[in-house]
């Protein structure tokens, strides 16, 4: 009976042994994705910052400009893509809505962003695009990958339409989070003037033909947990400026936009709270279980083992030696 058992609690000890590495490198990456319903919002702010008014084409301080970004997981579009795709794709309907501190549109810059839904990797479909512009990404966007390692990565800058290297700077704390911090400068670069103009009856191509040309530079930072890959923290020293051309009334330049943009505090604790849970769930499927399948198969192992020998021992005790008899005279 023991044998029999010992045998058991070996073949359950190989199969955890066995199921440890399998969980962790083989249905890990297959079940862990991004879902292609996801809904999201943020809301940044930056104080105290410069803002053009288009009725003078002036610069003015203003006391804060809102920066609303939405980001809708379009599901029709993610599926017909799969259809031709061959795997699991996301796409990413997204809206980068500015307003000034009297609640009216500054810009607002949409996109649509297709990427694997284990791998963050960009798919290049039709639809991929900026602003209404076609567009083929190289890099991240957004989020980074699963398990993010302490590396450079690539990363879509919007107003460029281009990709550049964002620095791995360190490992950090943020918010009782250990967080790898991230940084990207663009240096001033001539980018298209948005589609839709703040200001009613002015367009993109009317601005064109005065000979003026937007600029852009910023600093983009992100604190990024690293087991989900998901940012808690993200913030911009974003700034704009308007060069030459007849708008000006012959100057140089004007400032557009300068701002520190900061995600507003309710949406900090909203964020964390979230990554959190979400990390829990991604360390039990890479951690959590491989580690406890293979202390509960040495567990087996070693019960099997001791069972073994304890039914390799006889039953029966061993025997007394016999009295030696005595002597009998004659």
């Amino acid at each position: 009976m023991r044998r029999k058992a010992s045998l058991i609690l070996l073949a359950l000890a190989v199969f955890c042994a066995a199921l440890s590495p399998l969980l962790r490198w083989y249905v890990f990456p297959r079940v862990a994705k991004i879902p292609a319903n996801q809904y999201q919002d943020m809301v940044l702010e930056a104080k105290d910052a410069t803002l053009l008014d288009y009725a003078t084409m002036k610069a003015k301080k203003v006391p804060e400009v809102t920066v609303v970004q939405t980001l809708r997981g379009n599901v029709e579009a993610s599926d017909r893509i799969e259809r031709t795709a061959g795997r699991d794709v996301v796409v990413w309907d997204s809206l980068s809505y500015v307003q000034g501190p009297d609640g009216k549109m500054v810009s607002k810059l949409p996109e649509r962003y297709i990427f694997d839904a284990h791998t963050q990797e960009p798919v290049h479909a039709t639809g991929e695009s900026v602003d209404g512009d076609p567009v083929r990404r190289d890099g991240i966007e957004f989020k980074w990958p699963f398990r993010t390692e302490k590396r450079d990565y690539e990363y879509f800058d919007a107003q460029t339409r281009t990709s550049a290297p964002i620095h791995y700077e360190g490992t950090r704390t943020f918010r009782g989070v250990a967080v790898y911090y991230f940084e990207q400068t663009i240096p001033w670069t001539k980018v298209a003037f948005p589609k839709v103009m703040p200001v009613q009856g002015i367009t993109a191509r009317s601005v064109a033909k005065t000979g003026t040309t937007r600029w852009y530079t910023t600093v983009r930072r992100f604190w990024v947990e690293p087991v989900t890959g998901a940012p808690v923290y993200g913030e911009e020293i974003h700034k704009e400026e308007l060069r030459g051309g007849t708008l000006l009334g012959g100057r140089a330049k004007v400032t557009a936009f300068s701002g520190h943009v900061k995600m507003r505090e309710d949406y900090i604790e909203h964020t964390v709270a979230l990554v959190k849970s979400n990390r829990t769930l991604v360390l039990v499927m890479t951690s959590y279980l491989p580690w406890g399948l293979l202390l509960l198969g040495a567990a087996l192992l070693s019960l099997s083992l001791y069972l073994e020998a304890r039914g390799r021992r006889p039953d029966d005790p061993t025997p007394t030696r016999a009295a030696r008899p005595e002597p009998v005279s004659a």
